[in-house]
């Protein structure tokens, strides 16, 4: 028998309880053929040596916006510590701009600018009067400048509307401050969305090539198309075309946003009746994603008590709970895996009524409809998201890069049931890993440190009692996040039959100390037994 390629001298870690350890691995039409002794005797048109490397399965991002990623790499990166700082690359970057031209920036989190958001006067300075348009790191919400707002159709600012599912900020005159929440940020995307069907692909291709090296070979995209966290119409040929160009080396989910959903002949999906499952093992549909709330850090998620220090603000929905439950009733009745976006625990509450409702008027076994963050919850919550049989989706890079500032917005007390792990494991729920990238960084590695680590930026305790161990941090990064998106029968394990997709690592993950995890390397990652990453030099 000859394979097409053979790894060697590695020390894989398999999640596959029946062989939890491995030398060699080899591969034919990208899956795992055998590992040692069924592989005895055969070769292969390819032997790569791991020289002693740790492998794993690859990494799979449960909730991960590559897209997003793909236009922030191109804009201008605010995530700083100051106003100042953040004025002055404004000021710099629209420096070798024409006049009329945008400004765009992406990645600002006021928690770390001393409680303010940047302000629309001061844009327009920096910027020599030009449109700018800067994206909260949440990516629920932005500031515009004046020249912004005259280009949204609103030359003239005295009479700005009310958004419904939305906020508008005011400064002390009445007029709009810059700051636009939620579903108000539809006047900006009008005029700035869709980007151009090549510079799209051309931000997944780099944003893919940055995930490589991060060791992701799977990841699930939450929302293209229309909608908040969309680009335009064309974004699952955008996929397509970055796929068939190779630019695209994971395999990818893809979840339309709900605006893309309409009735086709009684049912709601997308024309055709296209709906969750279509496509192939790199690139398929997945869930319909649907937004209840909003943010934690930007405190408009719902939440069932007031923000800490901000009497009478408990956050809003983006829509009435009985449209969210309509909606929810119909992609359930219509054959979709739902997924909603819930971080405050009174959206959750609408959230896991409406999937009860569903499942009682038309049951359908292990419908596996998530919950995207699933960020506060309570132990009856906790209880009924395991007795539903309901996937949430937290994400652990949120302890370090955003901890303290969802530490201030609960307080101490309320924090303890703020982005949960180890409770929904001891329920008995299968848990997913994901970052949200690039609302934070997306490294898999960082993401499982703060799952095991569980401190903040600032070094504060987040939130202990929910830390796992590393290795079950490993699984919900690979088990899990493949049956998060059914899967599992190709995923998560080094197992015969299965993809050959896997990391190699500088050190054994799941031995090192704790606080050391995040320094370990990912050296090289391979995707259908292709090495797509490579720092070790291992195909030379």
């Amino acid at each position: 028998m000859r394979l097409d390629a053979l790894f060697v001298n590695g020390r894989f870690t398999t999640l596959d309880a029946g062989r939890p350890e491995a030398t060699r691995l080899g591969v034919l039409a990208g899956r795992v053929a055998g590992l040692d002794e069924e592989l005895d005797g055969v070769t292969a048109d390819v032997v790569i040596d791991l020289r002693g490397g740790y492998a794993v399965p690859g990494f799979n991002d449960a909730h991960h916006h590559l897209s997003m990623r793909g236009q922030r790499l191109r804009e201008l990166d605010l995530r700083t510590g100051s106003l100042e700082e953040l004025y002055a690359r404004v000021a710099e970057r629209a420096a070798g701009l024409p006049a009329d031209a945008w400004v765009r920036g992406a990645g600002y989190d006021q928690n770390k600018l001393g409680g303010a958001h940047p302000t629309r006067e001061a844009l327009d300075k920096a910027a020599g009067g030009r449109p700018v348009w800067l994206q909260h790191t949440s990516g629920h919400m932005g500031v515009a400048s004046t020249a912004a707002f005259a280009l949204m159709g609103f030359p003239s600012l005295e009479d700005f509307p009310e958004v419904p599912g939305g906020s508008v900020g005011r400064d002390a005159a009445g007029l709009p401050d810059g700051l636009l929440t939620e579903r108000a940020q539809a006047l900006a995307h009008a005029v700035l969305r869709p980007v151009g069907h090549e510079a799209f692909v051309a931000g997944i291709g780099l944003a893919s090539e940055a995930a490589a090296a991060e060791g992701l070979t799977s990841f699930t995209e939450p929302g293209v198309g229309l909608g908040l966290a969309g680009n335009g119409p064309l974004d699952i040929a955008g996929f397509q075309d970055a796929a068939r160009r190779g630019l695209l080396l994971q395999r990818a989910t893809i979840m339309p946003g709900s605006p893309n959903l309409h009735d086709v002949g009684g049912s709601l999906g997308l024309d055709l009746g296209l709906r969750t499952g279509l496509g192939d093992e790199w690139l398929r549909i997945g869930p319909v994603k649907v937004f209840s709330d909003g943010s934690l850090i930007g405190r408009t998620a719902a939440m069932c008590r007031d923000y800490a220090g901000e009497p009478g603000n408990r956050g809003f929905l983006q829509e009435e709970a009985a449209a969210l439950r309509e909606f929810i009733l119909r992609a359930h009745d219509s054959g979709w895996q739902v997924a909603t976006h819930a971080i405050g625990d009174a959206a959750v509450d609408v959230v896991l009524d409406a999937y009860a409702e569903a499942q009682a008027r038309t049951p359908r076994p292990d419908a596996r409809h998530r919950i995207e963050h699933c960020a506060v919850t309570s132990d009856a919550q906790v209880a009924r998201v395991a007795e539903l049989g309901v996937i949430p989706v937290p994400q652990g890079r949120f302890v370090s890069e955003l901890g303290d500032g969802m530490l201030a917005a609960l307080g101490p007390e309320r924090a303890r049931g703020c982005y949960r792990q180890r409770s929904f494991l001891e329920a008995g729920v299968v848990l997913p890993g994901s970052s949200d990238c690039p609302v934070v960084e997306g490294a898999p590695l960082l993401g499982i440190h703060d799952l095991v680590n569980q401190r903040t930026a600032t070094g504060a305790p987040f939130n202990p009692e929910e830390a796992l161990t590393a290795g079950q941090a490993l699984r919900a990064y690979t088990i899990g996040s493949a049956y998060a998106v059914r899967e599992e029968h190709l995923k998560g394990t080094l197992s015969r039959g299965k993809l050959a997709d896997f990391a190699v690592l500088s050190d054994d993950l799941l031995a090192v100390a704790s606080e050391r995890i995040r320094d370990v390397a990912v050296t090289a990652t391979v995707v259908g037994g292709r090495v797509v990453h490579d720092t070790a030099d291992l195909t030379a």
